[in-house]
């Protein structure tokens, strides 16, 4: 991928968090991809990792990267997560709301 759409947001984070652009174009070319809460993630988890590594393609350095999209694909935020049930989807309070 030789052209990323970055938000300003994505950019500084990259930044600041020691992101490198190679670590989020491998999560958006092997990374496992949700939608979630109206934007598209691409994960590099452990599984991700031992996947493309008997596959001859070696991801370890890029554990734990995500990065978060919008639907037209424009990268708004990129960051590490380590715990993979931090992302889970979780009910709205509305959804535990109990109606009289």
């Amino acid at each position: 991928m030789s052209s990323l759409s970055m938000s300003s947001h994505a950019i500084a984070r990259c930044r600041s968090r020691g992101i490198s652009m190679r670590a989020v174009e491998a999560a958006l070319d092997f990374g496992l991809h949700r939608a979630i809460r109206g934007a598209d993630i691409y994960t590099i988890g452990w599984r991700v990792v031992r996947f493309w590594a008997a596959r001859g393609v070696d991801l370890s350095r890029f554990e734990g990267t995500e990065v978060v999209c919008s639907h037209d694909g424009q990268i708004l935020t990129v960051y590490r997560n380590k715990n993979p049930y931090a992302m889970r989807d979780r009910r709205s309070a509305d959804a535990h709301a109990v109606t009289a």
